[in-house]
């Protein structure tokens, strides 16, 4: 079920809890929405899975591209847990979701019990980032979702061996059939604070990573990711050598998490984290 709450400004944003156990907040890349986490969900040992979508995102309202941000985002994020009276939560964070998570570990560590990163880093290859500068707020051309499920394993360079009923699911999980043509799930605004956010030269964000010293933690890269290399993820390795890992064949950015090395790799996390 789909429940709001009221952020700080007021901004009505969209959650779900579900389960009892271990509290398990997911965080979603930079365009989706807690669908991200449905392949997952199935796999999960008994955990309290709760799930947001992003202001802008899904059934949560649009505020405007100056308040799509990473602190803000953060900041959202923490105003959920403070309203379902969660103290602490194990954090799974993709993509965007892995940034904001780190950056949890700076503004709110104690009310992190632990973080697993899906396919980020605190080095970002600018070759992912400039892909997903040619679609992100854009509605694509396919009309209807099975043509744009014909189109993904072309447009998804890196993934392979992907079922077409995933391709299809991927279409109907993030884009709206309207009748006339597909529609994304998100304000096209987000386009606008994504480009602004990645002007200038690259922040250095290894201070977030090191944020998270002591904390349980985990990283989830897919084999053939332009966003995640394996030089960043060998130096995260490096420096946390007791960072779980998993690399997932046939994955680009990002993995699905329902993948087995993805499973394995969240059950083990979570096993730290109790």
């Amino acid at each position: 079920m789909t429940l709001t709450f009221a952020a700080a400004d007021g901004a009505r944003l969209a959650y779900s809890d579900e389960g009892d156990g271990l509290p398990l907040l997911c965080l979603p890349g930079l365009t989706r929405t807690m669908a991200d986490f449905d392949y997952l969900r199935p796999h999960l040992p008994p955990c309290r899975l709760i799930r947001m979508d992003y202001r802008g995102r899904g059934a949560s309202e649009w505020t405007g591209a100056a308040t799509y941000t990473v602190p803000q985002e953060a900041q959202d994020a923490l105003a959920l847990l403070d309203h379902l009276g969660v103290e602490r939560a194990a954090v799974i964070g993709t993509s965007r979701g892995g940034l904001i998570g780190m950056l949890l570990a700076v503004l709110a560590r104690p009310r992190l019990i632990g973080l697993c990163l899906n396919d980020i880093g605190p080095e970002i290859h600018r070759p992912g980032l400039v892909r997903i500068f040619d679609y992100v707020g854009r509605n694509p051309a396919s009309r209807t979702h099975q043509a744009l499920a014909d189109a993904l394993p072309r447009n998804m360079p890196g993934f392979a061996n992907v079922p077409p009923d995933r391709w299809l699911a991927e279409a109907r999980l993030h884009y709206v059939d309207t009748g006339t043509g597909l529609r994304i799930t998100y304000d096209p605004a987000l386009r606008d604070a994504f480009l602004a956010a990645f002007e200038g030269p690259p922040a250095d964000l290894w201070p977030l990573f090191a944020s998270c010293a002591g904390l349980p933690l985990a990283l989830i890269r897919g084999a053939n990711s332009d966003l995640l290399t394996r030089e960043t993820a060998d130096e995260m390795r490096r420096r946390r050598p007791d960072m779980i890992f998993a690399e997932v064949p046939d994955r680009a950015h990002i993995p699905f998490l329902d993948e087995p090395e993805s499973i394995d790799a969240v059950r083990a996390f979570l096993g730290q984290c109790i």
